[in-house]
């Protein structure tokens, strides 16, 4: 897992083996990236379950002002922090400790890009995308991005529209757009 382009380009990321995180790929994070090209620069994102920080650190690297990652799991919160300071962002980003839904409760926070993770198979992303809307969290013109499996269907709300939708092997990619 590293870095794939931008101003920390080729840094090893550190993961935890056995950890029941599924990191994403570098194939798939390069096809997203490639998908997002310039529209992550001089944003605001939120990473949802954020594993170990990937997709936020890549939007770092490729120019968003800040980042903001949301895990619940206490050693892939210390991982994300270790990370963070390998990459030399600590300065643009932000770790909460906490349950993504509760975090989507509480934040008073909005942001240009949010990605989203979830754990296969629990169908947690329509919850999460819900929560986005009804909150407010997502800005006008932002972008939802939703790694999920192939076969979960993702439901777009009346208030944002699809812009894609793929496939790259045993990963899903959609994208939606305020």
């Amino acid at each position: 897992m590293r870095i794939i382009s931008g101003i920390a380009r080729g840094r090893r990321l550190k993961s935890i083996r056995g950890s029941g995180t599924r990191p994403t790929t570098d194939r798939v994070k390069e096809a997203l990236f490639n998908i997002l090209g310039q529209s992550v620069i001089e944003t605001d994102v939120l990473d949802l379950f954020a594993g170990f920080g990937s997709l936020g650190l890549e939007a770092l690297s490729r120019g968003a002002n800040s980042a903001v990652f949301v895990e619940k799991n206490y050693r892939n919160v210390n991982v994300i922090n270790d990370n963070i300071k390998l990459c030399g962002f600590e300065e643009l980003a932000d770790v909460v400790k906490k349950d993504v839904f509760t975090y989507l409760r509480e934040t008073g926070s909005d942001f240009d890009v949010i990605f989203m993770d979830p754990p296969y198979h629990k169908k947690l992303a329509n919850k999460a995308v819900g929560l986005i809307v009804a909150g407010r969290i997502i800005r006008e013109q932002g972008l939802i991005v939703i790694e999920h499996h192939p076969g979960e269907e993702i439901i777009t709300p009346e208030e944002l529209d699809l812009i894609t939708n793929r496939e790259y092997g045993k990963s899903g990619i959609t994208i939606l757009k305020k």
